[in-house]
């Protein structure tokens, strides 16, 4: 039996879950699903510039899960832009930092 996934921190929620190429319809388009947690490594590392280490202490998560994170994440990417498919926001194993700090502070710990 594998041993549970641990809840990935996420500090930003995508406020745009959908892009898809232009000049196609929706119904002929295949679609990459990138999961939440897929989209905040991508945030951390391309656009806010962490390095590997500070964005997966960020995300509660290890270096090396994070770079296996990242480049699945980047793997999705690149063939929706070279295959022409939609991206679609969804999922994955996480939990929104506020909250995760807020449960803490419930419990008493620090």
């Amino acid at each position: 039996m594998p041993r549970p996934r641990k809840c990935r921190r996420v500090w930003l929620e995508p406020n745009v879950t959908y892009f898809k190429p232009s000049g196609i319809r929706i119904i002929e388009l295949d679609e990459v699903v990138l999961t939440v947690d897929e989209y905040e490594a991508i945030r951390l590392k391309d656009l806010e510039g962490f390095d590997e280490e500070s964005a997966a202490k960020r995300m509660g998560i290890s270096q090396p899960t994070f770079n296996r994170l990242i480049n699945t994440a980047r793997k999705k990417i690149a063939d929706a832009i070279v295959n022409g498919k939609a991206i679609k926001i969804e999922g994955g194993n996480f939990i929104i930092a506020r909250r995760f700090r807020a449960q803490r502070r419930i419990r008493g710990t620090r």
